[in-house]
């Protein structure tokens, strides 16, 4: 099923609009304005998309951004990682991650990081078996 896959960069906001049903596999509660409005802010500060297309169907896909923090040096941060639930263990998540990790290499980057949410199990093994490692706690406080 995830035979000649394709992995590239998604680059405009109008494709990147039409990946808004896989968005919703982890953001359920995330509606289509608010998704649109946020990549409008999120665009201008270096964020970036890539997918995995079988076709003309995106069918995986992960954000991404590159900055330097004091304690990792330069980094890639993988955003929104997600793979449709039809194509999970035929290896789309593998090939995705890998094409982040080539990205990451060639533009000199020190490490990867990342979020996962907590109820996650499957990410998270996902993410130790292609060797990420748990590093500490992600803190959250909602603002009014």
């Amino acid at each position: 099923m995830a035979q000649d896959l394709e992995i590239r960069e998604i680059t405009s906001l109008a494709e990147m609009l039409t990946c808004f049903p896989l968005i919703q596999f982890l953001n359920p509660n995330m509606e289509y304005p608010r998704y649109e409005s946020l990549l409008r802010l999120m665009l201008p500060n270096n964020y970036r998309m890539v997918g995995a297309f079988q076709g003309t169907t995106c069918v995986a896909l992960s954000g991404y951004w590159i900055g330097a923090k004091l304690y990792s040096g330069r980094y890639l941060e993988v955003d929104n990682f997600v793979v449709d639930e039809q194509y999970r263990s035929q290896r789309v998540g593998k090939q995705l991650l890998d094409w982040l990790t080539q990205e990451a290499e060639q533009n000199q980057c020190e490490m990867m990081m990342l979020d996962a949410y907590v109820v996650n199990n499957a990410a998270h093994k996902f993410y130790l078996r292609e060797g990420f490692v748990i590093k500490g706690f992600h803190f959250l406080k909602r603002l009014a």
